[in-house]
């Protein structure tokens, strides 16, 4: 398992591609993104589900945290029956994020990597792209991080994603 955590237009989709490219086996990649499209509609906007606040901040209740343990849980089934999964995720709970995940995936061996990007970039990056709320970059690009435990850490800021990726790569080869 590679686990990859940073802030909304940190980077981490494009880290993934190229280390699906790079790395020698086949490795699935899933992301809190499809986790949360895959959710029905009413839990996309429901203050029990996912609620995304005009300022970029985003909060999620009790049913939002059910479906993600099962999720995150299905995710551990794959590994341990032997698929290689990457995953992309922001925690914006910090270190009880990274805790959640620790707990689905006991006994099995994860790559922690955290994917930086300075805030006023991955600002820029979040406009360019044009389907994310505005401000979300800045919110999340230090909280994520917080008290987070990482055996790698890359920085988008300045590094293209397939340097990042060969970086990560070296690690799990």
């Amino acid at each position: 398992m590679i686990i990859l955590n940073g802030g909304s237009s940190s980077g981490k989709s494009g880290i993934v591609r190229c280390l699906q490219a790079v790395l020698p086996d086949p490795w699935l990649a899933f992301g809190c993104d499809s986790f949360v499209d895959a959710m029905p509609a009413k839990m996309q906007a429901s203050d029990e589900g996912i609620v995304f606040a005009p300022d970029g901040e985003v909060s999620v209740g009790a049913d939002f945290r059910a479906l993600e343990a099962a999720w995150m849980e299905g995710v551990a089934a794959m590994a341990s029956a032997g698929a290689r999964v990457i995953i992309d995720d922001v925690f914006l709970g910090g270190a009880a994020s990274q805790k959640r995940w620790q707990r689905a995936l006991s006994g099995l061996a994860v790559l922690w990597v955290g994917v930086r990007c300075e805030s006023a970039v991955a600002a820029g990056r979040e406009v360019a792209r044009g389907d994310r709320i505005q401000g979300m970059a800045a919110s999340q690009a230090d909280v994520v991080h917080e008290g987070v435990f990482y055996d790698l850490e890359v920085d988008t800021t300045h590094t293209e994603s397939l340097v990042c990726a060969r970086t990560v790569a070296a690690r799990v080869s």
